[in-house]
């Protein structure tokens, strides 16, 4: 489980991003309750492009799971009402037009989205590693995209083939048969250790894979009461957004 060095950044509790343009680490929000601005780039209508869309997502998730209030916008080139459609159905909240907002609202911080070899804004880039689809997306379950994209940490590429989103697929559904049980149980808390895990992963340069990682692990480890697991997955599908209690009141 936990490395002394993550119980010391969840200790401080800040999300820490790689600044694409330095190669180092700075705070997403460097003052406490200010305001950060996320702006997401594309250029076109891709699967990249929704994965730049899905990353600027989990920041402001992760931001606000935090208390920091976050003002998200798109900049897109082109192909705006596809990728909205697209957004959305990835469960993807909405962003303001970033063409529109011609003056800051006295943020402490600006994040910029975009894919690698993409846009160059000046300030803090936060690059996403490009998608290479081998399985029409538009054919797949949105939810299992959504995974299948959150499996790779940012900055790795990602191959989207028939079985990348058959085992999301699988995946999910296993998740989200197990939340419909474990909610059966009486509810129990979720242990500081794990809750440290969980918090420690996200904040790391938001370490996606290192959260799905801890939740397999709630999944088989054998010590934790059923309750509990619940809570840790309700906890975590904050930041997610793969609506695990899905099959909440459902036929087993």
């Amino acid at each position: 489980m936990a490395a002394d060095g993550r119980a010391c950044a969840y200790a401080r509790s800040v999300l820490r991003i790689i600044d694409a343009r330095t190669g180092k680490p700075v705070d997403a929000a460097p003052a406490r309750r200010g305001l950060t601005r996320i702006e997401a780039h594309t250029e076109g209508f891709d699967v990249t492009a929704l994965r730049v869309l899905l990353v600027a997502d989990l920041l402001v998730r992760a931001l606000e799971l935090g208390g920091t209030p976050v003002w998200a916008l798109l900049d897109a080139e082109r192909q705006r009402a596809e990728l909205r459609a697209g957004a959305a159905a990835l469960g993807i909240r909405p962003f303001e037009d970033g063409r529109d907002a011609t003056s800051g609202l006295g943020e402490a911080q600006v994040l910029h989205v975009v894919r690698e070899g993409g846009a160059e804004p000046e300030g803090v880039r936060v690059t996403v590693a490009p998608v290479h689809s081998e399985a029409p997306p538009e054919e797949a379950d949105p939810a299992a995209l959504r995974l299948a994209l959150l499996s790779r940490r940012r900055g790795v590429p990602v191959r989207l083939d028939v079985a990348a989103l058959a085992d999301a697929h699988d995946t999910l559904a296993r998740w989200r048969r197990a939340v419909a049980a474990w909610a059966q149980q009486p509810s129990r808390p979720i242990p500081d250790e794990v809750r440290t895990e969980l918090r420690a992963a996200w904040e790391d340069d938001l370490d996606v894979p290192g959260v799905l990682g801890v939740l397999r692990w709630v999944e088989t480890e054998p010590d934790l009461p059923d309750g509990a697991r619940f809570e840790t997955y309700a906890y975590a599908d904050r930041l997610l957004g793969l609506d695990l209690a899905h099959d909440l009141g459902t036929p087993a």
